[in-house]
């Protein structure tokens, strides 16, 4: 089968296509799926430049690749799980959650990291929901509590994760405000955002007073002034990038919390049954082969998409 490796860290020239690779060998707790398509993540060019190598080091040859679309190939003989052969599923592949790397043809997955696809979405679509859905998720629903009438800044808005967001928190019945660049205004809006903010010309801690909640995917200096927006005693922040500052949260009187990711089937079912019910928009800019990965990832880092980039295999 084809697959995408690396056998040592660093930038697009380590990035190889294995047409010969081996099939992975499903066993109890695994299912192997035949990949339609597979997302891509600022995580998966991070990954195949070492950022994370000293907390989980890779072992090479590697195949890259998180979220994926695909349908049930062949499960554990002793499994009697909520899978089987032909099913349509989503989710992670990942090598750091038991999988084999979802940029291949065949990749091997978790039981527990995997849900029915949603029945609304095609495989492209799907393979782009699972991290930046569940991320959304879990910082607006399980981690903020948002409910209605509340006000919520989401930094980032046109983003994988962002784009999701707007159309939680709507769902949620709360008043969004987002930060994006110019030419992203009018993209927001479609999704719901009620009022919009163009960062590079507008200071949104000027113009923005008591918000609920504040849910950041850009980190920095944006993550240090959102403090300034929020309610005095109640508000929170949620970051994906940004560990909590004890001094900021101490001088504003605000909760913060870091966000990290949790893909689950559980989760992954939540996700699917409300894109299902509520006609949620999944914007994949850009779409590239399999055999494209390298030129994918390299998208992904230097061109900050609107929505998602996927892999069609």
């Amino acid at each position: 089968m084809k697959s995408i490796q690396i056998k040592r860290y660093g930038n697009s020239d380590v990035v190889e296509i294995n047409d010969t690779a081996s099939v992975p060998t499903v066993s109890t707790g695994k299912i192997l799926v035949n990949i339609k398509a597979s997302g891509v993540n600022p995580a998966d060019w991070k990954i195949r430049e070492g950022y994370f190598q000293q907390m989980a080091p890779l072992q090479f040859p590697s195949t890259l690749g998180i979220d994926f679309s695909g349908f049930v190939r062949q499960t554990g003989e002793d499994d009697i799980s909520d899978f089987k052969e032909g099913d349509e599923v989503y989710g992670q592949a990942s090598i750091f959650s038991g999988g084999s790397g979802a940029f291949a043809e065949l990749a091997l997955a978790n039981k527990d990291s995997i849900a029915h696809k949603p029945k609304t979405l095609n495989h492209v679509e799907a393979a782009a929901l699972p991290l930046v859905g569940v991320s959304a998720w879990q910082a607006l629903v399980e981690n903020i509590g948002l409910s209605k009438d509340q006000k919520i800044l989401i930094h980032g808005g046109a983003g994988g994760i962002g784009s999701i967001a707007i159309q939680l928190a709507r769902h949620l019945g709360a008043h969004v405000t987002t930060t994006v660049n110019t030419n992203d205004k009018e993209f927001v809006q479609q999704l719901g955002a009620d009022q919009v903010i163009d960062y590079k010309t507008e200071d949104f801690e000027d113009i923005l007073h008591d918000y609920d909640a504040v849910f950041d995917t850009v980190g920095g200096d944006t993550y240090e002034r959102s403090f300034k927006v929020l309610k005095k005693g109640s508000g929170i922040i949620v970051s994906m990038l940004e560990q909590p500052s004890s001094e900021l949260m101490n001088q504003f009187g605000i909760k913060a919390i870091f966000l990290l990711s949790k893909v689950d089937r559980q989760r992954l079912a939540r996700l699917a049954l409300w894109v299902d019910q509520n006609n949620i928009k999944i914007n994949v800019e850009k779409t590239f082969s399999l055999d494209e990965a390298s030129k994918a990832l390299d998208y992904q880092k230097d061109e900050h998409p609107r929505g998602k980039v996927v892999l069609t295999v």
